[in-house]
């Protein structure tokens, strides 16, 4: 069979521009293509909820490709086994209570268990603002404002388009981008100490995991932080290349939207 270079073309376009349209509206958006935001999509395709990841970067992964200085493996403890069974990724016991797993392999399979779920991923595309509407006199994000990656970093004038859903994640890890649109653009206070982002703080790996998990919460009407995020919003620890708290707190978030929407 010979190949037709305009039927190539006319088949990733039409096939893109249906994901694209399908993605106008969704029940969850989430930020950022990290390992808490892909556990967290997985999870919500896997129960029916129609989600999306908005990755800014070529690949999603976020800092898991690379391990620990470009050792590309990872560690987790003991509480992070049961999804990390769950998920599928291999690991090993390094000793009691550390196990490590190779970080591409993890990055690999967190990827297809979120698009296999439903859960679209779309790269290169940078979140610039948040749509907001009213509900009596208290404001809540409705939606998201985004932008090609590469125009953004071109400095190009160009529009950019809005996708609505009923919930965002800010999974954008230490930028925590989402909520730091909300607090300068909207003059809305976060919960957090200071009502904007604090900054994340130095390492302290066994307080940073915990409080990744902990601060995984709705911090503003219609906008949850996991991963890293929620830890540079509510100034905690960062905790390095271990991982098991980024994946739960995903898992946590995906189960509270859950509840939330099915209620």
């Amino acid at each position: 069979m010979k190949l037709d270079d305009i039927k190539v073309s006319r088949a990733i376009i039409e096939e893109y521009y249906k994901k694209l349209l399908d993605a106008l509206e969704l029940d969850v958006a989430l930020v950022g293509g990290g390992p808490s935001n892909l556990v967290c999509g997985a999870i919500l395709g896997e129960k029916g909820i129609k989600a999306a990841v908005f990755e800014s970067k070529l690949a999603p992964g976020g800092g898991m490709w690379g391990g620990g200085m470009m050792f590309n493996e990872i560690v987790v403890q003991q509480s992070a086994l049961p999804l990390m069974q769950k998920m599928g990724i291999p690991y090993k016991k390094y000793e009691e209570g550390y196990y490590t797993a190779d970080s591409v392999e993890s990055t690999s399979v967190l990827i297809s268990n979120c698009v296999k779920s439903g859960t679209k991923i779309f790269n290169l595309v940078k979140v610039v603002d948040v749509m907001f509407r009213e509900e009596g006199n208290k404001k809540r994000v409705s939606g998201l404002v985004l932008q090609w990656t590469p125009v953004e970093h071109a400095g190009l004038h160009v529009d950019p388009l809005t996708f609505r859903a009923r919930y965002l994640v800010d999974g954008s890890g230490h930028p925590a981008e989402v909520c730091a649109i909300i607090a300068r653009k909207m003059d809305a206070e976060l919960d957090t100490s200071t009502g904007s982002v604090v900054g994340e703080r130095s390492m302290w790996a066994d307080r940073g995991e915990q409080l990744t998990i902990d601060n995984a919460s709705e911090i503003y009407p219609g906008l949850y932080v996991t991963g890293m995020a929620a830890n540079a919003a509510k100034g905690a620890p960062r905790m390095g290349p271990i991982f098991g708290g980024m994946l739960l707190s995903g898992e946590k978030v995906a189960l509270e939207l859950i509840k939330k929407l099915n209620s």
